[in-house]
């Protein structure tokens, strides 16, 4: 084992979060391996907000759709439409290109790609942990393994290196999704209203906050330009997330458009109270568990995390002191811990039946709801400049939760 390669940091997933990581991590002078698996690609919506593309210097090539607005469907068909009035937009991506593009940043930077799927972690007599892996397209005998100085896994929700170094990371909470890739409708086809009253527009994302397409999370449809992602989610096991989906395509008139490809993955709930293991082993992206709660999104916070690693192992390798592993979650949290509290209690009340997901749809057409929306969203950070707002806000929020306020 000694004559093995030795790297400053093996990164495993090659997603948004492994990619970010990575190549960060070569432009701070270190040797680098990034191992993924390939091929897989995360069912997602797709959408990045403007704080991603200007952090993360995203080309515009990458940006298939620009939405300016979203409309949210209630059980009972109630339809909110909240445009972005500062003339912004939310980029939308292909998640096989735009995690591809990433990957091949991180090699063009300096980090050595590998595919092959992660089989285990060991550790040498000298106590410097082994990664052990199979190669793509090798026989399922042959495993190669390599040695590392520091290990990131960001190798998905159900993070083989975090069951295997981080403990407790096998109890995080997940909801299933699921989405089908569409041909989208032409313009013609487009303009003729569905089943349920509205036509598909190009430049909005519909958001279904319905039991009958998901019992305790929501159904999407987001443009991508020639294509269209339609999906839904849910924790509970028993239901079907295919005919969920299904039912939403015959509702929207989107049944008979060509089916490009189905992908379904667990997406965490909630971020792991732990994400290093004390030594050298530290976790990012959907292995942290940074997908934030109701909104599902999950791409901004994957790549800030994997910046955020990046960084705790960059001071570990400079300093050998293992407690600058922890400054990745407890910056992470610091940043974004409010927020994702925030998003856990409005999931946790407004989700758990119709009448309530109602009276949540109801809300959304305060003006003041929509702003501070998405100017969160858009800058990711927590608006503090309109007091007056929020007090209003707050006002309301009560008036539906003790019924006073009743649903239009």
């Amino acid at each position: 084992m000694s004559k093995a390669e030795t790297f400053d940091v093996v990164v495993v997933g090659g997603g948004p979060s492994g990619a970010t990581a990575a190549h960060d991590l070569v432009r701070q002078g270190h040797r680098v391996l990034l191992l993924d698996r390939a091929g897989r690609i995360k069912p997602c919506g797709g959408a990045v907000p403007p704080r991603l593309i200007k952090d993360f210097e995203i080309p515009d090539h990458l940006i298939v759709a620009k939405v300016t607005s979203a409309r949210i469907i209630s059980p009972k068909n109630q339809q909110v439409d909240m445009p972005i009035d500062t003339g912004g937009y939310v980029g939308m991506v292909d998640r096989d290109v735009f995690d591809e593009w990433l990957r091949e940043r991180a090699a063009d930077a300096g980090a050595e790609r590998r595919t092959g799927t992660f089989e285990k972690l060991t550790r040498d007599a000298s106590g410097v942990s082994v990664v052990s892996y199979r190669p793509k397209g090798a026989a399922e005998a042959v495993v190669e393994q390599v040695r590392a100085r520091c290990v990131i896994g960001a190798d998905g929700a159900l993070s083989q290196v975090g069951r295997q170094a981080i403990p407790g990371s096998e109890r995080t909470p997940f909801v299933f999704a699921y989405h089908e890739i569409i041909r989208s409708p032409s313009k013609t086809a487009a303009a003729t209203p569905s089943k349920n009253g509205s036509a598909f527009d190009a430049a909005r994302c519909d958001v279904f906050y319905q039991g009958a397409l998901s019992p305790d999370f929501y159904a999407w449809i987001f443009p991508h330009g020639d294509t269209t992602s339609i999906g839904t989610g849910s924790a509970h096991k028993g239901f079907s997330l295919r005919s969920a989906v299904g039912s939403l395509r015959e509702l929207t008139g989107l049944d008979g458009n060509e089916t490009i490809r189905r992908e379904g993955a667990p997406i965490p709930l909630r971020p792991l109270k732990r994400w290093d293991n004390g030594r050298d082993v530290i976790l990012a992206g959907d292995a942290a568990g940074v997908v934030a709660p109701a909104s599902g999104e999950g791409i901004y916070y994957a790549m800030y995390g994997g910046r955020l690693s990046a960084d705790a192992a960059h001071q570990f390798l400079l300093t050998g002191d293992a407690r600058a592993l922890k400054m990745a979650r407890k910056r992470f949290m610091k940043a974004h811990g409010m927020v994702f509290r925030v998003l856990g209690i409005m999931q946790y009340f407004w989700y758990q039946n119709d009448k309530r997901r109602e009276r949540f749809v109801d809300i959304c057409r305060d003006r003041d709801v929509q702003q501070l929306t998405w100017q969160s969203y858009m800058h990711k950070e927590l608006v503090r400049t309109r007091p007056i707002a929020h007090v209003r806000i707050f006002f309301k929020d009560l008036a539906h939760l003790v019924g006073l306020a009743q649903p239009r």
